[in-house]
């Protein structure tokens, strides 16, 4: 399902790691895939309220946590880079979504990152 929001669309999603070359873009490939996935699940459901939209960026962040792995497997880690850049996008789809007081450090609960 493609996405519908033009501002979603235009954005480039954890651009800082894709310009590090520490950060192996097929990996990071694969960590934009989940964001995008969110976006998807969030125009297919249409979250009510902060609880409904938690729990999409929960199921997201796991999908973060089974990367880690894959970070790993290619010398590189989700460090303190890594995780300001995956926190400010989940911040974005949140705002982008008409969530703008979502608690970043909620959206990222089941982190282990």
């Amino acid at each position: 399902m493609p996405i519908s929001s033009q501002r979603v669309g235009a954005h480039r999603f954890l651009r800082g790691l894709y310009e590090d070359a520490y950060f192996p873009d097929d990996v990071v490939d694969r960590g934009r895939a989940v964001l995008l996935r969110l976006c998807e699940r969030i125009e297919a459901t249409g979250p009510a309220d902060l609880t409904a939209l938690y729990a999409l960026t929960h199921a997201a962040t796991e999908e973060f946590n089974d990367l880690e792995s894959a970070f790993e497997a290619a010398g590189s880690e989700i460090e303190t880079v890594a995780r300001e850049a995956i926190a400010e996008d989940f911040r974005f789809v949140a705002e982008a979504y008409g969530f703008p007081e979502a608690d970043v450090e909620e959206l990222i609960a089941t982190r282990e990152w």
